[in-house]
């Protein structure tokens, strides 16, 4: 598979869409970056809203910029620090509808409106957070977190 596609016009529809088209997408391929990779670009392709869709992985006690698409993105973020550190710092999907009123918030793209970050776990520990970004508040909901969380456990199963 090299490509994916979606006919849904509803987010929750094109999420549950994109979850076997990547899986035969990262089948059989086991080099990480080559499936960040990949999982970035197809996550982006169905979420529309997204201005960047990215992996910071786990070195450490730091997050390190992994494969994203989109603008240019700050690279190390300490456990704890901004969305995505609290995301992995408390295992949990964090929902910023407006990045401006996040306490500690690093604004890495000034353009960004709001964020939603998933934890990758694999083998019970957080090796990874999936970050989407957009220019539009309020682009992410409990629907996008619900959609994102098979993604983030099929990406935990892989060659960590």
């Amino acid at each position: 598979m090299e490509s994916v596609a979606f006919a849904a016009p509803d987010q929750a529809s094109r999420y549950r869409e994109l979850l076997p088209q990547l899986a035969a997408l990262l089948e059989g391929e086991p080099d990480l970056v080559a499936n960040l990779a990949n999982a970035a670009a197809a996550i982006r392709a169905c979420v529309p809203s997204a201005s960047w869709v990215g992996f910071y992985v786990l070195k450490g006690s730091e997050l390190v910029l992994g494969p994203f698409q989109g603008n240019v993105a700050c690279v190390r973020i300490a456990l704890g620090r901004g969305v995505c550190g609290t995301a992995a710092s408390e295992r949990r999907t964090v929902i910023v509808p407006d990045v401006h009123q996040f306490p500690g918030h690093i604004a890495c793209d000034a353009g960004s409106r709001s964020e939603i970050v998933v934890p990758i776990v694999a083998r019970g520990t957080v090796v990874a957070v999936l970050d989407l970004d957009s220019y539009e508040l309020a682009a992410f909901d409990d629907r996008d977190a619900a959609g994102l969380a098979p993604i983030a456990q099929l990406l935990g199963e892989l060659a960590w």
